[in-house]
């Protein structure tokens, strides 16, 4: 009779320590398969179909981990609201700092995120600029042509895409640069507007509205997705280089809490590391990105023309004084449109 509740009580102690082991092999199999999710921007598409097997490739070369990434585009700042909102990215990269600037008010991403990685942890940049039809029958060459009674301007939303934003703040730079005051460079920017007829959400959204659906007589967007317009639809449009245009980074950040939670924080660092190597510097440039390798910006440089520069820091104070003045709700974007 003593011996009797020895075999139950065995059991259940065999059976506790073999469920105490379930979660560490759980956690050895997800360290073995670690998942990624990339939340990007409309444009980057085609960049990140390239940068994943190559990177996944590289990973298992080192580590013999295996490693997968999904990916997530839209508009930059309808991407950066949606994590805001709880989707799950391990990494976020986007065509302007501001929408990682707001993740990081929410907690999301570190406070000193742009010291993270090299270059304000902005791998590439472009720049914006214009397609028109072949043959440019608008004689569109500078941003004041966009403002020409007649011509039609398609640019994504500025409230929702990043170079919906960026073409805004080229138009309005490019009258500062030349000695222009806010007035002139407000009543520009409006002018463009006023010919916009269709805000798409995103930036390949409006890249569609102009080459497919045919509408518009110029593409205002990255030079890197024009090139690519080109390259895949030919003789039908054309590339234009305004005087002067803004300089438009891609940066990119982890997302703390989530890599944390599952994780995956060294992968998904040596994610955004890999951006940065030759190869991941070379891919970049093949999607017609500037990049930050001289020497392969050398090897490239037909895909890119001379343009004056000018930066976010240089005529706006920043992305957050221009997103408080230009963008938030009531700002001068909101102005502009409404009396377009």
């Amino acid at each position: 009779m003593p011996n009797k509740p020895f075999l139950p009580l065995r059991r259940w102690l065999l059976a506790l320590a073999v469920g105490a082991a379930l979660p560490l092999s759980a956690g050895v199999a997800n360290a073995a398969n670690a998942e990624l999710l990339n939340v990007s921007y409309d444009v980057a598409r085609e960049l990140y179909k390239d940068i994943n097997p190559a990177f996944i490739a590289s990973w298992k070369k080192t580590t013999g981990e295996t490693v997968s990434i999904k990916q997530s585009h839209g508009g930059s700042s309808k991407q950066a609201r949606a994590v805001a909102d709880g989707l799950e990215a391990s990494v976020v990269t986007m065509n302007q700092a501001n929408d990682i600037d707001m993740l990081s008010d929410r907690g999301l991403v570190a406070k000193d995120w742009a010291k993270k990685f090299p270059n304000n942890a902005a791998p590439y940049y472009s720049t914006m600029v214009f397609l028109v039809r072949k043959g440019n029958p608008k004689a569109i060459r500078t941003w004041e042509d966009l403002a020409k009674p007649g011509v039609q301007v398609i640019i994504p939303n500025p409230k929702t895409a990043g170079n919906g934003r960026y073409t805004y703040l080229a138009a309005w730079g490019s009258v500062l640069k030349k000695g222009g005051n806010e007035a002139k460079a407000r009543e520009l920017v409006r002018g463009i507007f006023k010919n916009v007829p269709i805000l798409d959400a995103g930036g390949r959204a409006a890249t569609t509205t102009f080459t497919q659906r045919q509408i518009g007589d110029a593409l205002v967007t990255f030079e890197n997705e024009v090139s690519m317009v080109r390259a895949e639809f030919g003789d039908n449009f054309e590339v234009v280089y305004p005087q002067s245009s803004i300089l438009a980074e891609s940066p990119v950040a982890v997302v703390d809490k989530v890599v944390d939670r599952r994780g995956v924080r060294k992968q998904a660092t040596a994610y955004l590391n890999f951006l940065y190597t030759p190869l991941g510097q070379e891919i970049g440039a093949k999607h017609f990105l500037r990049e930050r390798n001289a020497a392969d910006m050398k090897k490239y440089a037909a895909n890119y023309k001379p343009v004056a520069l000018f930066t976010v820091d240089e005529l706006f104070g920043g992305w957050r004084n221009a997103q408080k003045r230009h963008f938030d709700d009531g700002g001068e974007f909101d102005k502009i449109y409404q009396s377009k």
